[in-house]
């Protein structure tokens, strides 16, 4: 079926303009740093951060004296990216952008990477089109991303039973199945190795978890707008039973360690 992606973006730029995104990447920080360690991001290197939040993944490259543009197409994300960079003394550059139709030239950057970000854009075909053709021959690609059997995976699920998601859209957590990686960035790659990690994430309580996400995270904010006062309950017992089942620990808070994929690819 024919999928307007133009509208489906749309709707998803004013998701994640709800709550306040920077909170939710204040739990992502370890990924970054991660990624740009196996990227082995080099100083002076042109360093392209496609969908960066509040630059997670950009602050670490800019320790690493690298040449960063953090781009996303929340405004106000990107000024806190800003904010982050200028309290460590580093000057970010960054530029408003969709990651489906990336404004740079081809093989501009030495290194195009992606934390969390560019896997919730709705046309994976043209993520993956768009991040190959910035690289140059020879320049890597990593990403962070989801699996589809993680804490968010089953989020999604959860809400998904409830605010249906677009039809025809791939679900975002499809970027963290490694065959789903090859068929979007194999042709373009002349090595693509991924791996799967963890993220650790720890909370007062599943409830306290709950109420963090409800008040911070978009996609949650407006799942619970959307299903008015009716169903706000039962889409919360829902969730709390989702982040129980993933608990590791017994001590009454929760311990999570989510599950993501790695991806490090060389351009060809």
């Amino acid at each position: 079926m024919s999928v307007d992606y133009a509208a489906v973006t749309d709707r998803q730029q004013q998701v994640w303009s709800m709550g306040d995104y920077g909170r939710v990447g204040s739990l992502l920080g370890w990924l970054g740093e991660t990624l740009v360690h196996e990227l082995d991001v080099h100083a002076m290197e042109r360093v392209l951060d496609v969908a960066a939040g509040n630059g997670n993944a950009s602050l670490p490259a800019l320790r690493r004296f690298a040449d960063v543009l953090a781009t996303d197409y929340v405004p106000a994300l990107l000024e806190e990216a800003q904010d982050r960079a200028r309290a460590d003394g580093l000057g970010l550059r960054t530029q408003v952008a969709d990651a489906q139709a990336l404004p740079f030239e081809d093989g501009q950057f030495d290194v195009v990477m992606s934390t969390i970000g560019a896997m919730f854009a709705p046309d994976q075909d043209a993520v993956a089109r768009e991040m190959a053709r910035v690289c140059r021959s020879g320049g890597r690609i990593g990403m962070a991303n989801w699996t589809p059997d993680s804490l968010v995976g089953d989020m999604f699920r959860t809400i998904g039973q409830r605010v249906p998601p677009p039809q025809g859209v791939q679900p975002a957590v499809a970027w963290g199945e490694p065959d789903r990686v090859r068929e979007l960035l194999g042709s373009f790659c002349s090595d693509l190795q991924t791996t799967r990690k963890t993220c650790a994430w720890r909370f007062p309580s599943s409830r306290a978890c709950l109420d963090w996400f409800r008040t911070w995270y978009g996609p949650t904010v407006a799942a619970f707008a959307t299903v008015g006062p009716d169903g706000q309950e039962e889409l919360g017992e829902e969730l709390v039973r989702v982040f129980d089942s993933h608990n590791t620990t017994d001590d009454g808070t929760l311990a999570v360690d989510v599950a993501y994929l790695e991806v490090i690819a060389r351009r060809a």
